[in-house]
């Protein structure tokens, strides 16, 4: 890609057309640094989520409900620092789209369906620990693996029409709400019926079901905890059931940190993205959307800190152990 060398002429995205935006002034070094910046954040958001996929994929101990989840959730971390992460990274740059229209509307409709299932399986986790925690004698009958998929896979679907359904009924069928734009520009101007709508499907709805869901899984899990405190004081035996509810209650612990970061990033870019258009909240709209990208790549690290088998299935997988036979069927919790 070009940069610029005159500090005070005036450069085009597109210079032999009339309409075309104004390319904004970078240096040689800036250009570097951030390129390479953004090239290692995409590099290490595809490495780190492919262990989690080629780790729940491969062992077979990891085949449970819970990780189907943590796998979608990897997939769709992936796919964003493979395909959203550089590409709204070379527009950040250049400030230029210099892919065209068309693709320009794709890119949207990827942009909100990875963002859109990412929200949707923290639900789902949300969900699954609820019943994992408050209903343990329930949980193997109420979530299998066949109930998970098939939630999954209802989420992607679902997640996949309502976006495609929302940008190209703004982006080429409501001319009310479409400012001059330049050749060069890729954005989206959504009608306020659409912002509503979207405000309450994907941002109060998630977020009131997850918020809930957790307040009471933290509420019972106290009361687990006094209950196998006084039990311990007293002197009789912990049974199997109180360490597998300790199991449970930590991964309920592990996902609700998942679920509060993204929270964090997730409702200051919401809240400012429905306020207004100015330049100040341009600016501070792109640098919360990248902290919700750079979420991606921080999912596996929280995994790394709380998970053992995640630990020892990366050490396998590096060691390339994963490569002998019958390695699926090792006891990743063991090591």
């Amino acid at each position: 890609m070009a940069y610029e060398t005159e500090k005070h002429e005036t450069k085009y995205c597109f210079p032999a057309i009339n309409s075309s935006c104004i390319k904004g002034k970078r240096s040689r070094h800036e250009y570097n640094i951030m390129y390479v910046f953004f090239s290692l954040l995409s590099a290490w958001t595809v490495f780190l989520n492919l262990l989690v996929i080629i780790s729940i994929s491969h062992f077979k101990k990891l085949h449970t409900p819970t990780n189907l989840i943590i796998l979608s959730l990897a997939v769709a971390d992936l796919l964003i620092g493979l395909i959203v992460m550089p590409v709204d990274a070379i527009k950040l740059i250049e400030t230029c789209w210099y892919f065209g229209d068309t693709f320009c509307g794709l890119f949207m409709i990827i942009m909100g369906v990875l963002s859109s299932i990412s929200l949707s399986n923290l639900v789902l986790i949300a969900v699954d620990r609820y019943v994992a925690v408050c209903h343990p004698l329930l949980y193997p009958q109420k979530i299998t693996m066949t109930k998970t998929l098939v939630s999954i896979c209802l989420c992607w679907f679902f997640s996949s029409a309502y976006n495609t359904a929302i940008v190209i009924s703004n982006k080429y069928f409501d001319h009310s709400n479409r400012t001059d734009e330049c050749y060069g520009a890729c954005t989206l101007t959504v009608s306020f019926t659409c912002r509503v709508i979207d405000a309450i499907y994907s941002f109060l709805l998630p977020c009131s079901v997850m918020i809930t869901a957790y307040l009471r899984i933290f509420y019972v899990v106290n009361q687990q905890v006094k209950v196998i405190n006084s039990m311990m004081k007293s002197g009789k035996c912990v049974k199997e059931g109180s360490v597998r509810r300790k199991s449970e209650r930590k991964a309920a612990l592990t996902l609700g940190i998942i679920v509060t970061v993204y929270l964090l990033c997730l409702i200051p870019y919401y809240i400012l993205s429905l306020t207004g258009t100015t330049v100040n909240s341009f600016t501070t709209i792109t640098f919360l959307l990248w902290t919700l990208y750079i979420n991606s790549g921080l999912n596996p690290l929280i995994y790394a800190l709380f998970y053992s088998w995640f630990k020892i299935s990366v050490k396998h997988i590096l060691t390339l152990k994963i490569l002998k036979p019958e390695s699926s069927l090792m006891d990743i919790f063991t090591g």
